[in-house]
This record gives structure tokens, sequence and C-alpha cells, in this order.
């Protein structure tokens, strides 16, 4: 907790709402009373007040925010994304660590260096503005309730198969220490009050997953407006034309692919505007690749297919209007 405080806006730190109860440092007070009367009067006599200081818990939270990551063999700098939270009620300092040597997976993915970064611009995708990370010089120092999102950063060796599953992860520290829940350290929590470990030990664990895949599948969906006065202002009325491009990557086959998007609520589809590769699909189901499925929730649903990527880019367009 002696670290100087890293700037929240440069490394991204957020807050956890609610997470850490009193904060560290409150005194709570109490005086009791009791009333009677004498000799006709009434008077109050009031006890010794008692004070206590409430001392620093000391815990932490990671969370893995990435999905499973698809990767190909030989694959460099991919990156998965974990949020620390400090669920104490006090400000503390975390170390933070990465292990690919888990013993429970398939490969082991070889850690970047640096092989830690914060997630800078709170961005969510791993860029070259994101700051490494440096054990002993920029060791996040989370307020009570906030938190911070951190990548870890691994190249996939080439020795790997589709189907092939690795695991990274990620470890945060307490720099005060870590124990058993209730495990006191004197004097060390915020204003030189005790500090004890909470539920956590004071140090948290989180991995993520690289399955490696020699088949990808990149989808990609613009919009264009067209209103009904000729402009492009999505007013009441107005068009929405939805185009998903869908392309393959690798040597594999992607087996028999469906393509599904909700209609958008405050919009209405428009009849048979469904359109895959520039052909016409109808709305009706089961007689071509596409249909307007309105059974549960309205949804446009096309049957891709097996696609490989000597297959080229699929297209797909619909129309809905603002209701």
């Amino acid at each position: 907790m002696r670290a100087s405080i890293i700037a929240c806006a440069l490394l991204g730190y957020s807050a956890v709402a609610g997470a850490a109860g009193t904060p560290v440092g409150t005194v709570i007070e109490n005086t009791a009373s009791v009333t009677f009367d004498l000799a006709g009067a009434p008077t109050t006599v009031l006890t010794n007040t008692t004070s206590l200081t409430v001392v620093e818990r000391i815990d932490v939270v990671v969370t893995l925010l990435s999905p499973q990551i698809l990767v190909a063999a030989s694959d460099t700098s991919r990156a998965l994304l974990f949020r620390v939270s400090n669920t104490g009620n006090g400000t503390e300092v975390y170390t933070l660590t990465i292990d690919n040597i888990l013993g429970s997976d398939d490969f082991d993915p070889i850690a970047a260096v640096p092989a830690i970064y914060f997630d800078t611009d709170a961005s969510g995708d791993f860029n070259v503005g994101d700051q490494p990370y440096t054990p002993g010089v920029n060791d996040p120092n989370l307020a009570a309730d906030a938190s911070i999102d951190v990548f870890l950063v691994n190249d996939i060796p080439a020795a790997v198969v589709s189907g092939n599953i690795g695991r990274s992860q990620l470890t945060a520290t307490s720099a005060t220490g870590t124990g058993v829940p209730g495990t006191l350290f004197a004097g060390q929590g915020d204003g030189n009050v005790d500090a004890v470990i909470g539920s956590t030990g004071g140090e948290a664990l989180e991995f993520g997953e690289y399955l490696v895949a020699d088949v990808q599948i990149n989808a990609v969906k613009a919009q264009a407006v067209a209103d009904p006065f000729g402009g492009n202002e999505p007013v009441p009325g107005a068009t929405i034309t939805y185009t998903i491009t869908v392309d393959v990557v690798g040597a594999g086959t992607a087996t028999a692919s469906v393509f599904n998007d909700l209609i958008p609520t405050f919009t209405t589809y428009v009849p048979n505007s469904l359109t895959l590769n520039a052909a016409s699909l109808t709305d009706a189901l089961g007689d071509d690749a596409g249909e307007f499925d309105t059974s549960v929730v309205p949804t446009i649903v096309v049957r891709l297919g097996d696609l490989t990527a000597a297959g080229g880019t699929q297209t797909v367009v619909f129309q809905v209007t603002i209701d």
C-alpha cells in the first residue's frame, strides 16, 4: 500500500459499486442513556462512549472478460482480457503474474515479452497504445471498489493441431500480504490501522483459453439509413439496410454454418428484402437457404452451409424500417 497511485485515467480504472462495505478508518461510536424520575424531576444518565475504528479488509477478485479465443498455429500477440477488482474496503496495491504451465490443457501458450498489459484506452482490444506492466514499478493501486482491466498476451506454438486448448492464468496478489481469512497485519492498513485478510485470502486467479482452429470466421455488419425525405437521418419511417459479410480464414471447413440476426427493437422487417450474395431469398421457412422466423423473436436466418476460404465472401442483406 506504500506505492504511489497510478493515474486512473491512464490505466483505465473503473468502479465496482457497493462491493467494499464500510470504508477503512471509519470510527463507530455509541453512547447509551438511562432516563428516570428523581424527586419528580426527569433525569438522564449517560453511559461511557464506546469507540472503534474499522480496520482494512483485504480482498480481490479476478474476472475473465474474454470468450474462448480462436487461434492458429504460430499466431503471435493473442490477448486475453481480465478484470482485477478490489473488493476490500481500503486502498490496496496488487502484484500481477502470468502462469501458462497449468497442466490441465493440451498446450502451453508462450508468454510474450512483456506478457501483461493494462487496457489503457478501455477499448477491450489489445493495441499498441496499451501500457505494459512492470512488477514493482506500476503495480495497480486500487481504491476500494475500483477495478482495472488487464491483458495477458501470448504467442501460440507451431506444434499444435485443430481442437487443442491452451490456458493462460492471471493472478493478482495483495502487496500487504496473503493468508487464511482473519490473518492480521498490524498497522498495515490505510492510515496505519490494522489490516485483516478477507474471504479471498488476499489473492485471486483466473484463466482464459485459446482454442486452435484450422478455420476461423470473420463477420462484419454495416448499416445504411435512407429517410422518407431523401436524406439519411434515422427518423421514424426511415429504412435501415443491413449488410453482413462473412469471410473464412484458414485451410479448414466451417461446417453447417448458420447466420442469425434478431430484428432490432423499435423496427419492423421489410418483407422480402432478404438476399444472399445478391440473390433474393423468400421469407418462408424451408423453401431456400433463408427465412424470416417469427416463431419466438423475429429473426433473420440464413443457412450458409459448409464454408471455406476458397468459397469467398458470403454477403447477407436485409432491411428494416424504424417504427
